[in-house]
């Protein structure tokens, strides 16, 4: 049971990492330091929305864009922090 909790929290991790780094390419995206005409940036870009779109789109059906402001990758993160205490306080 032990390694199938470490397994989970180790995907969990990986999901964290590319929301990371999702958040801050949109930010220089936004701010026009990353410009998405360069072929690394746009297929890197393209990449990271196909892996998280699927976990984006159910919040998405609950919590809509408020004034333009996108907060579904907070409530991701709540969520990745969530099962993180679940599968932690459950593993022993």
């Amino acid at each position: 049971m032990t390694s199938l909790a470490q397994i989970l929290l180790f995907i969990l991790d990986i999901v964290y990492f590319v929301l990371i780094v999702h958040i801050i390419m949109s930010w220089l995206i936004s701010f026009q330091v990353l410009n998405l005409r360069q072929p690394l940036v746009a297929q890197l870009w393209h990449g990271i929305n196909q892996l998280l779109e699927p976990v984006y789109r159910p919040i998405r059906r609950f919590i809509p864009a408020i004034g333009g402001m996108d907060f579904t990758p907070i409530v991701l993160f709540i969520g990745i922090y969530a099962l993180r205490v679940i599968i932690i306080n459950n593993m022993y």
